[in-house]
């Protein structure tokens, strides 16, 4: 029995050590390795759009910055503006740019003021009449780049440059911030200091 366990332990023994030789002789795989990354190919155009050229681009590049940059020439009478008022713009602002039912153009902020005692009546009906453009807007330019952008409510960029110096003369007189006798170009516009800038911060930085 002991002579019988002894040889097949031995057996067993030899078969281990021809099992582990052949596994040493084999050479070693090679650990998984990560595809190599290839490059991103940019999907092919569609074709859409076309390059528009510089004097496309310059009809609607119209933001007027509030140091003048992008003012065209031209000018406009407050005489000029107020006879254009009343066939452009009364229909929806009022005779004298306060009654409404639109956003009011002329006078101080808040419910009431005492050139206006019955303001706080209309806005009742009309709640965009507590908010005055002359009185809250701090650049005059940006009432010339709104006039010109959006107005008339009815047909926006129908006005003329000159139309849009004299409305925007119009309205400033109407805030007593230019006398009747003003004429707007973009040399004057940008000399009018309206009072909403100083209840203005600006976010830009002084510094580019």
């Amino acid at each position: 029995m002991r002579k019988r366990f002894v040889l097949r332990f031995g057996q067993l023994l030899l078969w281990g050590l021809l099992l582990a030789a052949a596994v040493q002789a084999q050479p070693l795989t090679a650990p998984d390795r990560q595809p190599a990354v290839q490059p991103i190919t940019p999907p092919p155009s569609m074709g859409l759009g076309l390059p528009l050229p510089q004097a496309q681009i310059d009809r609607f590049s119209i933001t007027i910055f509030p140091d003048g940059r992008n003012l065209p020439p031209g000018q406009g009478s407050v005489a000029q503006g107020a006879r254009l008022y009343q066939a452009q713009c009364a229909a929806c602002h009022g005779d004298t740019g306060i009654e409404g039912p639109a956003a009011r153009l002329a006078g101080s902020d808040g419910f009431f003021g005492w050139s206006d005692p019955l303001r706080v009546l209309r806005i009742r009906s009309n709640p965009l009449l507590v908010v005055s453009v002359g009185a809250r807007w701090p650049y005059a330019t940006t009432l010339f780049d709104y006039v010109r952008r959006a107005m008339p409510h009815h047909a926006p960029k129908s006005l003329t440059d000159e139309a849009v110096y004299a409305l925007t003369a119009y309205l400033l007189h109407l805030n007593d911030l230019v006398p009747s006798t003003a004429v707007m170009n973009r040399e004057a516009l940008l000399r009018v200091s309206m009072p909403g800038l100083a209840k203005t911060v600006s976010a830009w930085p002084t510094q580019p």
